[in-house]
């Protein structure tokens, strides 16, 4: 899958989790994706859903299955990927969207994490994903997922 110049991706919270985790197994191509994605001309996209999932599990104690960060680092980690992408509104659209999907998707429980993002994506115009989950988002058909693996190939 070729991504192109003016190209708009949608970047999953695991990829932001990534980023800042030195012992998760993407973190170079997470880091990479964040750090060249604008010389590429790509757009980063997220929403207030991920920012908010970022920095609960960023704040959570590591034997809770979290980052263990303070507070104040956190902030800070998350203004600075701010700096590289687009926060998208959770609009009356999205909801509207994210209703849709869970009625036509039978969708329950943490899926509708997923389906907030493929919401936002839908009522924002954004096809591509970056994501560690890729079978998590197939039942989407109208989203496209990449690995963060497949997008930094893309950016050589």
């Amino acid at each position: 899958m070729t991504i192109r110049p003016g190209d708009r991706l949608f970047v999953d919270t695991n990829i932001l989790l990534a980023a800042t985790d030195r012992s998760r197994t993407t973190h170079e191509a997470a880091r990479t994706l964040i750090e060249q994605a604008g010389g590429a001309g790509w757009h980063l996209h997220i929403n207030g859903q991920v920012v908010r999932e970022y920095l609960a599990v960023a704040t959570r104690p590591v034997d809770g299955n979290g980052l263990g960060l303070k507070a104040e680092n956190a902030l800070a980690n998350i203004e600075q990927l701010l700096g590289r992408m687009t926060l998208l509104a959770e609009t009356e659209r999205v909801n509207r969207e994210l209703l849709s999907l869970v009625a036509s998707g039978e969708l329950s429980g943490k899926r509708i994490h997923d389906a907030g993002i493929a919401a936002t994506m839908i009522a924002h115009g954004v096809a591509l994903l970056i994501t560690d989950n890729l079978r998590d988002f197939r039942v989407f058909p109208n989203l496209r997922a990449l690995a963060p693996s497949q997008a930094t190939y893309a950016l050589d």
